[in-house]
């Protein structure tokens, strides 16, 4: 009993840290967050009030984002060179009950220290009536990529979610566009578009009770940019359908609000808030995950735990290693035994074994076949002090048992140096890709200005190169040993 107790202690403790070491760093309190957006190198989210949260690397977050208005759930896009950032007047100027507005305004920058800095009057363009099966919150703004019409939804659980269509360039609801509904039962909706289909999200559950609620997002699909929006079993979002996309964890409860930022091709995150984030007294707090695509539908990526992994190639599954030689075991051969001899288990090979060959100072990594041996064990492992990138902290990856860091140098190639000194080279960027494998990417590479990832230049033969989405060379999978103790 004894044991099993310190298993289940151990293991608490190891899901406590799980979501801990991917809360976003600084002070991320926000509720209702509008999608992210990049000014200026500079990532802005709006959330209910007038302000917002800045980032200036998508890992630590600050107050000082400035939106007026106030009232609830805005959103915010940018189209060409200007941003529309819209709000609701959350009962504020309709006469109470349900009515509300759907207010817009623009802005040639979202920095308030710019001397460009200065929102346009707001304007409405969408309402709702005190006893109206809609209420007019909650928006959403997605321009279409593959047509540049700008969609709108909003709505509660107070009736429909509903959407409108609006002007790219002036913002304003079209002339002649009727409003439409397009779900029920969720709130906090918005729309993307992705491989020609239209997708439209929501959320689900309870809101506003911190622990207690239960919000989570989910979504449903259709080839019409007006719907009907079918979940993964045929049900209409009108039917209060919806495939789940993210619900609660152990720490963090209530995720909602859906935002989605594209990187690059296969780079793509999502925001949302979390209601209640247990290791942070219970406050609402900004979340980032990757965004997954899984047989056509989106799916939050995991955290990345800490701990020992084999990094795997997807070129050829073979795993990265130091460029060492190979030491065999004892028992190499293969064994036959009687059938009534009890089993014995046989330690696999350990650090203490293989160290006293391997050379002094710098060594070269190579890709081989994964036989679980030390070269092969790397810890990953993060570095809160070096900052971080949209939705990660920079890690160390190191040998286990060592502090032998994989580093890049400057002739844009893989080495393990002696020692991890948290210097660029050595500090590593993990972004798990829309397909679930991973893209691995130095902070610096020295002398190198354009950004390098590490590739498979040939099955044995890692390096640096440009990231190519569509190369099974530029994939990684992180297979893991054991979590970081």
């Amino acid at each position: 009993m004894k044991r099993i107790i310190s298993i289940i202690v151990g293991m608490s403790s190891f899901l406590l840290a799980m979501d801990s070491a991917f809360a976003q760093a600084g002070q991320p309190f926000i509720h209702d967050p509008s999608t992210i957006v990049k000014c200026d190198g500079k990532y802005y989210t709006f959330g209910t009030g007038s302000g917002g949260l800045i980032s200036e690397d998508g890992w630590t977050w600050h107050s000082g984002g400035v939106r007026p208005g106030g009232g609830a759930a805005p959103d915010a896009i940018k189209l060409g060179d200007r941003y529309l950032v819209g709000y609701n007047t959350f009962g504020g100027g309709l006469g109470g009950g349900h009515a509300n507005a759907i207010m817009v305004m623009w802005n040639k920058t979202l920095d308030p220290n710019s001397p460009d800095f200065e929102y346009s009057e707001a304007f409405s363009v969408a309402e709702s009536l005190p006893d109206e099966d809609c209420d007019a919150i909650d928006l959403g703004l997605m321009l279409d990529p593959s047509t540049g019409r700008l969609f709108c939804t909003y709505g509660t659980y107070f009736g429909y979610i509903r959407q409108v269509e609006l002007d790219p360039v002036t913002g304003r609801r079209l002339p002649g566009n009727e409003a439409i509904d397009v779900a029920r039962n969720c709130e906090a909706s918005t729309m993307m578009y992705h491989d020609g289909w239209y997708y439209l999200l929501g959320t689900h559950g309870s809101c506003c009770d911190g622990l207690n609620s239960s919000y989570n997002i989910v979504v449903g699909r259709s080839r019409n940019p007006n719907g009907p929006f079918m979940d993964n079993v045929g049900r209409s979002m009108l039917q209060g359908g919806g495939k789940p996309v993210i619900t609660a964890e152990p720490r963090l409860m209530g995720p909602g609000h859906f935002g989605r930022y594209i990187e690059e091709e296969g780079v793509e995150k999502m925001s949302f808030h979390w209601e209640a984030d247990l290791d942070r007294s219970g406050r609402s707090v900004l979340g980032i995950r990757p965004l997954l695509w899984k047989d056509g539908w989106p799916v939050a990526g995991k955290a990345f735990v800490p701990g020992t992994y084999e990094i795997q190639t997807v070129r050829c599954g073979y795993a990265l290693q130091l460029d060492v030689e190979f030491v065999r075991v004892q028992g190499g051969m293969r064994r036959r035994g009687e059938d009534n001899q009890p089993d014995v288990p046989i330690e696999g090979q350990q650090l203490a074994d293989v160290i006293g060959t391997w050379p002094e100072g710098v060594i070269g990594v190579k890709n081989d076949f994964f036989l679980a041996r030390p070269q092969q064990k790397w810890q990953v492992i993060p570095v809160p002090e070096a900052g971080g990138y949209l939705g990660g902290p920079y890690y160390k990856i190191i040998i286990e048992g060592t502090n032998k860091a994989l580093a890049a140098n400057a002739d844009a190639e893989l080495e393990a140096v002696p020692e991890f000194t948290g210097a660029p080279e050595q500090l590593w960027r993990i972004d798990q890709l829309t397909d679930g494998t991973y893209r691995i990417m130095p902070k610096e590479v020295p002398g190198h200005s354009e950004p390098l990832a590490l590739v498979s230049l040939g099955d044995n033969s890692p390096t640096l190169a440009p990231f190519n989405f569509h190369s099974d060379n530029s994939k990684w999978d992180f297979i893991m040993i054991s979590p970081l103790k």
